[in-house]
């Protein structure tokens, strides 16, 4: 007997993620306050990585967005070729493992600030329908 209402939708190559919009302002939100902090925190060790995780799954959702719309450009224009070179960086900033440190939550906050200002700029550089 099957009693559940969610359905589980697989979707390897993205077109439904892709259709929904990234939940922002909570994650602007977080990051503005966790690049707010200074010195030690007081939060526990596990409070730290639990952020970092957060903050890293948000990261990973935007660099999708910003592949998707970089891939939108010209092979030859310039906003793709610095959309690749942040998400090279991307790449190796979340291959770094999470610690529970405020300097590693503080570096994917940052991660997740350049990406979205990534994200801004290509959407600026889209071509508009005429």
């Amino acid at each position: 007997m099957h009693t559940s209402a969610h359905t589980v939708l697989y979707d390897p190559d993205g077109p439904i993620e892709a259709g929904l919009p990234l939940d922002r302002e909570p994650y602007e939100s977080l990051v503005k306050a966790v690049l707010a902090w200074t010195g030690e925190d007081t939060s526990t060790a596990r409070d730290l990585e639990q952020i970092a995780l957060q903050l890293t799954g948000h990261a990973r959702a935007v660099a999708s967005d910003v592949r998707r719309r970089a891939d939108q450009l010209p092979k030859d224009s310039g906003p793709k070729a610095l959309a690749d070179v942040v998400l090279r960086e991307a790449e190796g900033r979340l291959s770094v493992p999470i610690e529970g440190a405020v300097r590693c939550v503080q570096n994917r906050a940052r991660l997740v600030r350049a990406l979205y200002e990534r994200l801004d700029r290509l959407e600026a550089a889209r071509p508009q329908a005429v």
